[in-house]
């Protein structure tokens, strides 16, 4: 298989309140305002030492929804959750839930939000 660096560019809903998904028990998350900006900082600074402040591309491909189209969302949130072996790549379960991960996933394929103040 080859290795694919996920693009992490997420957009907002108007509320600040993002729905993350269906976690494995079938049930929806909603995130808190204060957790998706929390987040939006993470792909931003974190992900982007990597992959692009703008996400375009670094040491690590490009998280734009060009580049991941055709990608499911819950495939891309396995690797951020579990990292990609033998790459730059880290696993991040340890600080993140699966929803949080599809929520990402699902916000890059979209189109990442910018951090506000």
């Amino acid at each position: 298989m080859a290795t694919v660096f996920i693009s992490l560019s997420l957009a907002c809903s108007g509320a600040g309140v993002a729905r993350a998904g269906a976690e494995a028990n079938g049930t929806a998350s909603v995130l808190s305002p204060e957790r998706v900006r929390a987040l939006v900082h993470l792909v931003r600074q974190d992900c982007g030492s990597c992959h692009g402040i703008t996400l375009q591309g670094g040491l690590g491909t490009p998280l734009l929804p060009e580049t991941l189209e055709g990608r499911d969302a819950d495939v891309l949130a396995e690797i951020i959750l579990d990292g990609i072996p033998d790459t730059p790549m880290p696993p991040w379960r340890g600080q993140l839930s699966k929803a949080e991960a599809l929520w990402i996933a699902r916000r890059l394929k979209e189109g990442f939000p910018h951090e506000t103040p």
